[in-house]
């Protein structure tokens, strides 16, 4: 087949945005995808399909627990588990096709198919149909990440499953253990304890989302309980055994006792690792990390000269948007242009209610490396626009430079939280300071003031606590 300009391996957030990107700038472009539908994990198993479910799953809650304090009443509330299903696939579809249409637009070839290297500057790709050799100046590897699995527990995605299957359940489990505290654990762990199971959520270490902000996890924690999730917090899962009345679970304590519980539903949810395998990348001599990430350098090069890495198979949190990001960012360094990425003004979001959004540094980052900083904290409860619309868990805080007031990180637990941390994130793209937050005027009422009040109270003025 023709030379490309670029060929991009993988069709998920960061491999279709690099083909768009690439194409906007005069690039002649491939994109190869293995599954029959474009967009990836994010779209198709992943980021789309349960904001669908966490959507649907809250209004059900809202309705059915917390109308009445509205004035409105309700007959008894029933639920429709296929048409919600329904509606998530609605949202994918339409999402899907849409990138498909966008490569017809920017005149991308799709290709389906496995990719596996030749050598460095060619690539085979086989699908049902045929198998084909394509050649090309640069090569993005954006392959993308799958579920980890803990040994001696086989996923059979029946009884034991990964989140892939706990997007499509077709009926609610009575009981429902997740395996991992993480983001998508909990997420997944919320949609069905809204909707009815009994969901305990069982962690090695001694708390949850340990990447965050220690002070914003113990809060979520107790919210989450107080929603009716349970968890078993420094216990390991030892091992299953699967018979047609549930899974038998035994979990050992970090003192070693052991615990025997059966649940119908097991979730495995201990994180992803990268798909690097079957693309016969050592063979050509590109260099994996210890966990098979693919090692890159300032520009995304990997250690073979025109092949580039992006997204869960590059170092670094495994986030759509940082894929999206290293994408474009790839594409323009490639044809010439100098573009950066600030890792550290990179958002994170957990969805589920309230929500949890991290940006820069957490408190325990800067008393590790010894960093001077201020904390300025809000509540919602103080907030007008989130007492009229019964949203007052959680609050704003923010971590600041004590010399300079730059910046350093921002935790906000709360509604919509994840929309509200865009905000500071440009403010720290911009090299701001929480003066720089503070003295902007901020529309009332709205929950948005609360990110202006944690600003203020880095001085200690907040006006409304």
């Amino acid at each position: 087949m023709n030379d490309f300009d670029l060929v991009v391996i993988g069709a998920g957030p960061g491999g279709y945005v690099a083909s768009i990107r690439a194409a906007q700038l005069g690039m002649k472009v491939a994109c190869i995808e293995k599954e029959s539908t474009l967009g990836g994990t994010c779209l198709n198993i992943g980021c789309i399909p349960s904001k669908a479910l966490l959507n649907s799953s809250e209004k059900f809650m809202e309705i059915s627990n917390h109308i009445e304090e509205h004035g409105i009443k309700t007959t008894k509330v029933d639920l429709d588990l296929a048409k919600l299903m329904q509606r998530k696939d609605k949202i994918v579809k339409k999402l899907t096709t849409g990138i498909g249409f966008l490569f017809k637009k920017n005149k991308i070839m799709h290709i389906p198919g496995k990719a596996t290297f030749v050598d460095k500057n060619t690539i085979a790709v086989k699908n049902s149909k045929q198998e084909i050799t394509i050649s090309a100046k640069n090569f993005i590897i954006a392959t993308g990440s799958s579920s980890i699995e803990i040994p001696n527990i086989t996923v059979d995605e029946k009884q034991i499953i990964t989140s892939t299957r706990a997007l499509s359940l077709s009926k609610i489990p009575k009981t429902l253990l997740v395996i991992g505290g993480g983001y998508i654990g909990l997420e997944m762990g919320s949609v069905w304890s809204r909707l009815g199971s009994k969901v305990t959520v069982v962690e090695a270490l001694d708390r949850i989302v340990p990447s965050m902000d220690d002070e914003i996890a113990k809060d979520f924690m107790k919210s989450l309980q107080k929603q009716g999730l349970e968890f078993k917090l420094s216990h390991k899962v030892k091992s299953t055994k699967v018979s047609k009345s549930g899974v038998e679970v035994i979990m050992q304590s970090s003192d070693k006792k052991e615990v025997k519980e059966k649940y119908e539903i097991v979730l495995m949810s201990v994180g992803r690792k990268p798909n690097t395998e079957g693309l016969n990348l050592e063979n050509i001599g590109i260099k994996l990390t210890k966990n098979n990430s693919i090692e890159i350098g300032k520009n995304f090069q990997t250690s073979v000269e025109g092949i580039y890495a992006i997204g869960d198979v590059a170092p670094g949190p495994m986030l759509a948007h940082k894929a999206e990001e290293e994408g474009v960012a790839c594409v323009e360094i490639i044809k010439g242009q100098k573009t950066h990425i600030n890792y550290d003004a990179i958002p994170a979001i957990v969805y589920t209610n309230p929500e949890i959004a991290s940006v820069g540094k957490t408190e325990e980052q800067l008393k590790e490396l010894n960093i001077d900083y201020k904390v300025g904290k809000f509540p919602f409860m103080a907030n007008g626009r989130a007492l009229t619309t019964s949203s007052t868990d959680g609050f704003v805080k923010i971590l600041a430079d004590s010399k300079t007031d730059q910046i350093l990180g921002a935790h906000i637990i709360g509604h919509d939280a994840g929309q509200l941390i865009a905000e500071i994130v440009t403010a720290m793209e911009f090299g701001g300071s929480a003066e720089d937050i503070a003295r902007i005027c901020h529309a009332h009422p709205t929950t948005s003031e609360a990110v202006k009040e944690a600003a203020m109270n880095i001085v200690g003025r907040a006006i409304h606590i």
